[in-house]
């Protein structure tokens, strides 16, 4: 270790020593007093990391002899990261305070976890990929059950643990063979010993069984088991977590492995991505035509947006990855909208997730109903909203990629998954009558309704400038040309 080494992990560094720190004082001052301070103290950090990786002007550069690679790709991952971690924990600090569940214990854990994504996304090696994948991991079946009283959240945090543990065993059986068939853990090794003309089948297998693993990570079908259990199980600060953060660096590891360990076969990996692909936009948007409550429908809302997002990666193109990239960004503003409206919903005190909830809202919440039905049309792809671009996005690059079967199955699933965004918008206006049911918000969650929901229609002129950077962050993993995708 030497001081280019420290200075490449700044970032990480200083989050962790941060949970250290807000775990002793937690510890030493009391849960009562200290857990409000110690949510807000994460927002600020989560903010500080992501200003500092967003402004780093620095050529790639790699630290731990590889092990860690901080390049464009890894900085725009990082950085949604990291505001989308912030603004779920900001959002969430009243509903925390309302329900009982104010713990400092909760913004530490998802600091950690948000430091095994950041080293995930600039992972180099097998080695330093699972370290953050399991870093990770622990924190969210942590939180997932942190409802101790509740049924449901044990029973989410459980299957969530039991399934992760099945997945990382896939994972590190697919890396064994990896390194016995290649004879390093390192992505810059495996590379050269992967060649498309006399590939080993261990290897394959190997590869194989990394991307099961890491399937599991984005919910991708058929291992998706989990994911409507434990969106609906988990307390909802900890679903707006789980839908945001953790699926942005899951989707950005998987194309940090396929491009930077088996680059040399993108035919043999981007068949077994877009099957992936197919079965997660099928099942996402046809599943989720049946749910009525509403968590439960963002879980497959969530399978079926994966789906898309692996349709930019199985193109295996560097427009493809831009696309990828811009998808998962704006898939994570949208979520953040989603999540602040669901999170202030109430009756009687108690959290509402049932959609018929929702009859007749916007008679007396029409800015927040509209907004709603912004960010509603957005995740459908209606145009001119964000979201038809990023659907867009990915669906050219499948064609440009050899794959126009695999974007007409994505238009016919955008269609399909169209229906329960639109019936959401439906009950909030046109519903029959019901016992209404309250908003109750602060600033910030307002603003975390309000301003994704403005950006989503604004954005589309500008796509509020990230269509560069994610080109940039492409280039730096794939050596190709991009377009931008607004100009596609």
């Amino acid at each position: 270790m030497n001081a280019l080494d420290i200075s490449t992990i700044l970032p990480e560094l200083w989050l962790a020593i941060y949970a250290l720190a807000a775990l002793m004082a937690g510890a030493y001052f009391g849960k009562d007093q200290i857990a409000r301070p110690i949510l807000w103290a994460s927002v600020l950090a989560l903010l500080v990391a992501g200003l500092f990786v967003g402004m780093a002007d620095r050529p790639e550069q790699t630290a731990f002899f590889g092990m860690f690679i901080d390049d464009a790709f890894a900085r725009f991952a990082k950085v949604t990261i990291l505001l989308s971690g912030a603004a779920v924990l900001a959002m969430s600090a009243e509903y925390l305070s309302r329900h009982g569940l104010m713990r400092f214990e909760y913004p530490i854990l998802i600091v950690l976890a948000t430091v095994g994504m950041m080293l995930m996304v600039s992972a180099g090696d097998l080695l330093t990929l699972y370290m953050g994948l399991e870093l990770q991991s622990l924190a969210l079946y942590v939180v997932a059950a942190m409802r101790r009283e509740s049924v449901k959240s044990s029973e989410a945090g459980l299957k969530y643990f039991v399934l992760g543990a099945l997945s990382s065993g896939l994972l590190l059986y697919g890396a064994s063979l990896v390194y016995g068939f290649a004879g390093t853990t390192g992505f810059a090794g495996i590379i050269v010993a992967v060649n498309a003309d006399v590939m080993p089948m261990g290897l394959l297998f190997g590869m194989v069984f990394l991307l099961v693993g890491l399937a599991f990570k984005v919910s991708a079908v058929p291992f998706h088991m989990w994911t409507p259990d434990v969106y609906e199980g988990s307390p909802s600060p900890v679903t707006a977590f789980f839908a945001t953060a953790p699926k942005v660096a899951a989707m950005a590891l998987i194309g940090r492995l396929v491009f930077d360990a088996f680059g040399n076969v993108i035919t043999d990996w981007s068949q077994i991505i877009a099957v992936l692909a197919v079965l997660s936009m099928v099942l996402g948007s046809v599943a989720g035509i049946g749910q009525t409550n509403i968590k439960r429908l963002m879980a497959y809302s969530s399978i079926a947006h994966m789906g898309f997002a692996l349709v930019g990666l199985a193109a295996g193109t560097a427009y493809g990855v831009q696309a990828m990239l811009l998808y998962m960004a704006i898939y994570a503003l949208m979520n953040v909208g989603t999540f602040a409206f669901i999170l202030s919903l109430e009756r009687d005190g108690q959290p509402i997730t049932d959609m018929q909830s929702l009859n007749r809202f916007a008679q007396a919440e029409p800015l927040k109903s509209f907004a709603v039905l912004f960010l509603m049309f957005s995740l459908a792809g209606v145009p001119p909203f964000l979201g038809f671009f990023a659907k867009y996005g990915v669906l050219t690059a499948a064609v440009d990629g050899g794959m126009s079967w695999l974007a007409v199955i994505g238009v016919i699933a955008s269609v399909v998954g169209a229906f329960y965004y639109l019936r959401i918008v439906y009950y909030m206006f046109f519903g029959s009558e019901v016992e209404p049911v309250t908003s109750r918000m602060g600033m910030v969650q307002y603003a975390a309704l309000v301003v994704p929901a403005a950006a989503l229609l604004l954005g589309a002129a500008t796509m509020l400038g990230i269509d560069e950077a994610a080109a940039t962050a492409a280039q730096s993993l794939v050596n190709d040309t991009v377009a931008p995708i607004a100009g596609q």
